[in-house]
């Protein structure tokens, strides 16, 4: 369009001008697919468990971000994505975050955003082959860094690795006992990034169906060479779950439920080592109500075996005067000194980040009114002489989602436990996927570790995983509550994991710095263009202004 004075104006919208509707229509459908595609991994997860979609899960994602048109856009994408992974991977917050989930889903979907344009930077376009090889490692790695960054407590810790999906295939559980949950979420990457060289990159389906074979053979190398834990002598666990109790009083009438429970098991069950109560299931500081403690040394003096129990309660013990989540060995004596001061807490949960700026989320969800305090170490406790007259069995005792941290399990094994416990509480989304979810991570630190562990919870799912990560006896699940025995194989050894620990991260690590040194030389060595030469400009004489 021409306007007087030779203007051209370019209409918004318009063939040349600006992004047209149709730009916009593709854009929103784009960011929509973005969003459900971040979403797709979630159903790899208890509930639904459906393992082996987490190997193609990615594969719409990728195929999305390498075709964005640009760096940028590709960075969009990935945070959208993002933002429906963790939606879909915590939706059973929303009731207790209500809209703040939707904030924390915005800000650490940002995590995903280099992720996407790196993906896009290796695969899009027409990748040589070198460089599509290079993306089998690279692109796992880029997302093992966002799982290490997530994995930290303050943003919520590790729940939802991809990795943790697998917790109930016996080869990714071998898997998990030479490099952690680490190792397993590589692969798993490596397979989707295969899967989308052999749709997308014809030049590089060689190497990937090698990058697919590989991944095999890794498999079968950890099933097949792994060292295996050694199973010896048993010991027999009770698991009590008092179920649902609500209303009023109801701490002190899950307490007289936990008791109710314990004495039947004393009087059908013989020959215990062990009882092993829920987080929360006791609401006062022992050393303040010794009713209570005679109580559960009553218990144990009936069962024959002492009680871990969890308590939940205000404690003015060493100066410090706050709320505690506590594992508290009870004898038939009474309690034996033996304690561990939970050390990760739920953000949000059991405490506010930064209280002072955040603590308006109270008002909209059901946020910690106040902040526990964290213990200092991690405690191993070791029961009296077993009864066939050997050494005192050793216990590593773990609060909630703690049992989420490889590190805590693996540090309380190299401490000497050979019997991994969690204690939870999960009776706040007792319909949601979270119980399930919470339960299978048990399955992963009893393989990582080669050592048994029981998830024991006030209201499901209970449960207890051998040392190779497998289900010993029945479950108990949230429908109702219940105490049940486990008859559990101690192991010996050492787990290449427990051994090497997260040498599978710093891998990832060295991977992406050979990459930047790599990009970095190759900008180096770029040739330099020479500037283009200016045009000579002649001078002409005129009569008015002679040259000179």
């Amino acid at each position: 369009m021409r306007i007087p004075g030779g203007w051209r104006v370019r209409l918004r919208g318009s063939r040349r001008g600006g992004r047209g509707s149709g730009d916009v229509r593709v854009s929103r459908r784009r960011g929509a697919a973005a969003v459900g595609a971040g979403a797709l991994p979630a159903l790899a997860f208890p509930e639904p468990s459906l393992w082996w979609i987490a190997y193609v899960a990615l594969v719409p994602w990728l195929l999305l971000v390498r075709s964005a048109p640009t760096g940028r856009r590709a960075f969009v994408e990935g945070w959208l994505g993002g933002i429906g992974f963790m939606i879909a991977v915590h939706h059973w917050l929303l009731p207790s975050l209500h809209v703040f989930l939707l904030v924390l889903a915005a800000l650490l979907g940002l995590l995903w955003g280099p992720w996407a344009w790196l993906v896009r930077f290796m695969i899009g376009g027409r990748p040589s082959t070198a460089r599509a090889v290079a993306s089998l490692a690279v692109i796992p790695s880029g997302w093992l860094m966002i799982e290490l960054v997530r994995s930290w407590e303050g943003l919520g810790g590790p729940w939802g690795l991809l990795g943790a999906g697998q917790w109930q295939v016996p080869a990714a559980l071998r898997l998990a006992s030479v490099g952690g949950v680490w190792l397993v979420s590589l692969l798993v990457l490596a397979v989707n990034t295969s899967l989308v060289l052999l749709i997308a990159v014809e030049r590089a389906r060689m190497p990937a169906a090698a990058g697919v074979a590989v991944c095999a053979t890794a498999l079968v190398s950890a099933w097949a060479w792994a060292p295996e834990p050694r199973e010896s002598a048993r010991m027999r666990i009770g698991v009590v779950q008092p179920g649902v109790v609500s209303g009023a009083e109801s701490v002190e009438r899950r307490f007289d439920r936990g008791e109710e429970l314990t004495r039947d098991l004393a009087r059908r069950e013989k020959a215990l080592d062990l009882v092993i109560w829920g987080e929360s299931s006791v609401g006062a500081d022992l050393r303040a109500r010794p009713d209570l403690a005679d109580r559960l040394a009553a218990l144990s003096r009936d069962v024959g075996a002492p009680l871990l129990v969890n308590v939940d309660a205000r404690n003015e013990a060493a100066g410090r005067s706050g709320i505690y989540k506590s594992s508290v060995l009870v004898g038939p004596g009474g309690p034996t000194g033996d304690r561990y001061d939970k050390m990760r807490l739920v953000p949000f949960g059991e405490y506010i980040p930064a209280r002072s700026v955040l603590g308006w989320v109270t008002s909209v969800g059901r946020a910690a009114s106040e902040d526990r305090l964290r213990g200092t170490e991690p405690v191993v406790m070791t029961l009296t002489e077993d009864k066939g007259g050997g050494d005192g069995l050793r216990i590593g005792p773990l609060v909630c989602f703690e049992s989420a941290f490889p590190d805590m399990s693996r540090h309380l094994v190299r401490d000497g436990a050979q019997l991994l416990i969690a204690q939870s509480a999960t009776s706040s989304f007792q319909d949601s996927w979270a119980p399930e979810q919470h339960a299978s991570l048990a399955a992963l630190r009893a393989a990582e570790t080669g050592r048994p562990m029981a998830h024991a919870t006030l209201t499901g799912v209970s449960v207890v995983f051998d040392a190779y990560g497998r289900p010993i006896g029945h479950p108990l699940s949230t429908d109702a509550g219940g105490a049940a025995v486990y008859d559990v194989p101690r192991a010996d050894g050492t787990s290449l994991y427990a051994r090497f620990g997260d040498w599978a991260v710093y891998g990832a690590l060295g991977v992406l710095a050979a990459l930047a040194a790599a990009e970095g030389l190759r900008f180096i060595r770029r040739p330099v263009r020479e500037p283009a030469a200016r045009p000579v400009r002649t001078a002409h004489g005129s009569a008015t202004r002679p040259v000179r």
